[in-house]
């Protein structure tokens, strides 16, 4: 029997995949070191361990890895993970050389979530030693999800499934529910004249100081009572904003960047006619640009994958999981919105994107055998 669930060879994967920097390009384009090294030291791992494996663009020079096992003559299951991470400035620890402090192990990604990858590849390469699976589990470790989420939309174009767990950390909750979110640009017009002339020139940063405490005061007042039971408040901010061309110029445009957090059954027009209404409501006028969405997630707990994997969290751990939402957003929406029910259910750890980051190595394994006990129960009906 495949000793790839026990916990020194959970342990001795996840110290390998930690070792390899996967930083997302895009996020820190100093380190540039990209998905395609890691993504190729997991296909040869999988392929290794009995693992049909291989890699897939999904854009130029970054990878996602497909994996699969079994007959293929039953119900189809994906685990999904990430295998990029966020930079490595202001880390107090090294980031790439993974050190263990009891059942902490430390290191860039190691909870955000090279954790959860371990245990996905972990409970493949068990189905494969047992050799038994009548329908079929494939992995997506995908790319690029720390900013675009390039990797899971890739995916979900190319394969399908009849459920997806994403292993995400969660402290072995069984997540079922995620906000999603809305980029928007709001633009100002003014009119350029000297500073001297308070009777030609008209100010863009002006009216967008308005605009901005209107947004603030709907953020306070209207959008943090709007609650779901499983998510929380919805929520705004605004991010980023730029105007201007010299002191003694007013200013002719200027341009704010807002990230609106929406809940399930929000939408991005509901979104963009909103942020015209405070607009308005304040006396401006201002173009509004939605140039960038993510939708959020709710999943039924009646659905198959999620009694599948709370029996077999049951079986495995003794305990069923409990059940929550979380504030922030990930890949499962992606899948549910091509059709493929998601959830998410992973290891316990803590620091993602922070100076200090670990995961505890004994829910990682926990992890890699609650998903494989649900591999056997999805993948035979």
């Amino acid at each position: 029997m495949s000793d790839a669930l026990a916990p020194a060879a959970v342990l001795d994967l996840l110290r390998n995949l930690i070792a390899i920097p996967s930083v997302n390009p895009t996020l820190a384009p100093d380190e540039a070191t990209g998905e395609a090294a890691v993504a190729a030291f997991a296909a040869d791992w999988l392929s290794a361990h009995g693992v049909v494996a291989r890699l897939e663009e999904a854009a130029p020079g970054r990878p996602n890895v497909y994996a699969e096992v079994g007959a293929g003559n039953g119900p189809t299951l994906c685990l999904c993970g990430h295998i990029d991470t966020v930079g490595t400035a202001g880390m107090t620890i090294p980031p790439f050389e993974p050190r263990v402090e009891g059942s902490r192990v430390y290191g860039r990604g190691s909870y955000d979530m090279k954790g959860g990858v371990a245990a996905v590849m972990a409970a493949a390469a068990q189905m494969a030693a047992e050799g038994d699976l009548p329908g079929k589990l494939v992995l997506a470790l995908v790319a690029d999800e720390e900013y675009a989420s390039l990797g899971a939309a890739d995916f979900v174009r190319r394969h399908r499934a009849d459920g997806c767990i994403l292993t995400e950390p969660s402290a072995q909750d069984l997540i079922l529910g995620h906000k999603g979110f809305v980029w928007a640009e709001i633009i100002t017009r003014g009119q350029a004249a000297h500073g001297s002339r308070w009777d030609l020139g008209v100010s863009a940063i002006g009216k967008m100081g308005r605009i901005i405490t209107a947004l603030e005061l709907f953020d306070r007042d209207v959008l943090r009572s709007r609650i779901h039971p499983l998510v929380g408040p919805a929520s705004m901010h605004c991010a980023l904003v730029q105007g201007g061309t010299g002191i003694s110029t007013y200013a002719p445009e200027c341009k704010l960047s807002v990230e609106r957090r929406t809940l399930p059954g929000e939408t991005p027009a509901q979104v963009a006619e909103e942020l015209l209404g405070v607009i308005r409501a304040a006396g401006e006028e201002a173009e509004v640009n939605c140039f960038f969405d993510r939708p959020p997630l709710l999943c039924n707990r009646e659905d198959r994958v999620v009694r599948e994997l709370r029996a077999a969290a049951l079986k495995a751990t003794g305990s069923a999981p409990a059940e929550a939402g979380v504030g922030y957003w990930m890949d499962a929406a992606l899948f549910a919105a091509a059709g493929i029910t998601a959830v998410n259910y992973g290891p316990d750890g803590a620091g993602a994107h922070e100076a200090v980051e670990w995961v505890d190595l004994h829910s990682v394994v926990a992890v890699a055998q609650v998903i494989a006990e649900t591999a056997r129960r999805f993948c035979r009906a």
